[in-house]
């Protein structure tokens, strides 16, 4: 183990912690979040020769399938830290708990992937000055333990919880948990998950960190064709303004092409 840490970079061992903590990544993600400096094509050129690299070292493996069929190319790749690489990362970090590989079904691989795709967005804003992105918390980093009604334990999983200042030096800090949805759960659903915000807002836990203010909920709701999309967004939002338990203002709703205007807009409740 010490012998492969030394042949790694630590351009390698970010890219393995970031496959560590998505779960799977694309080559294209990849290089969103670690050869942006370069120029697309050899952005691209440069993930996929050090992924391949660090395939031959056994710390990261791939899927058979590929994101988009064969016409999608060595682009539609998945990759994910192997147990090699797991292991090698708490070695050097004995906080890490062990993410056991599964071969992911289609459902739950397009969500780990959405919110891939949501963190590119947030790089890509703050790498051209539209943001300043502070911070990014990953499932399970970003969920938030509490004690329920009944003294019972409950955990809120939010996907991503984000930090970010419009604009970049702004004094002023926005806190956001992020949900990905990608049209397969039903409404009633999603409508519950709002309910468990709410229920963790009343706790009061997120305020006595942050000066009194609870970060807002953003939905980013995405379906198999834009026409399904816009109907789970309206029923979305036609569910929670019915709900009388849900707060006006804790909600967001948006959509993959617009998640960095409703960053920009800010706001907590």
């Amino acid at each position: 183990m010490a012998a492969l840490s030394a042949r790694l970079s630590p351009r390698d061992k970010a890219i393995l912690a970031d496959l560590a903590a998505h779960g799977f990544l694309t080559v294209t993600q990849i290089q969103a979040f670690h050869f942006g400096g370069l120029t697309p094509t050899s952005g691209l050129r440069s993930a996929q020769r050090v992924l391949a690299r660090l395939q031959r070292e056994r710390v990261t493996g791939r899927l058979t399938r590929r994101i988009g069929g064969h016409r999608a190319g060595s682009n539609g790749v998945v990759y994910y830290a192997d147990d090699l690489g797991q292991r090698l990362l708490r070695a050097e970090d004995n906080q890490r708990t062990r993410r056991r590989f599964h071969e992911p079904s289609a459902r739950f691989l397009a969500h780990q992937l959405g919110i891939g795709d949501a963190r590119v967005a947030l790089v890509h804003a703050d790498r051209t000055g539209q943001l300043e992105l502070l911070h990014c918390d990953i499932e399970p980093a970003c969920w938030r333990s509490y004690v329920g009604i009944g003294g019972a334990r409950v955990t809120l999983k939010p996907d991503l919880y984000v930090e970010t200042a419009s604009p970049p030096g702004s004094e002023f800090v926005d806190a956001t948990f992020v949900e990905i949805d990608r049209g397969t759960e039903s409404i009633p659903t999603l409508t519950k998950k709002c309910r468990e915000y709410e229920a963790y807002r009343r706790q009061g836990i997120e305020q006595e960190q942050a000066d009194g203010s609870f970060p807002r909920v953003l939905w980013c709701v995405d379906a198999d064709t834009e026409e399904k999309a816009i109907r789970r967004r309206t029923a979305l939002a036609d569910a929670i303004a019915a709900d009388r338990t849900l707060p006006d203002g804790l909600f967001r709703i948006t959509d993959p092409q617009h998640l960095v205007h409703a960053f920009e807009e800010g706001g907590r409740l």
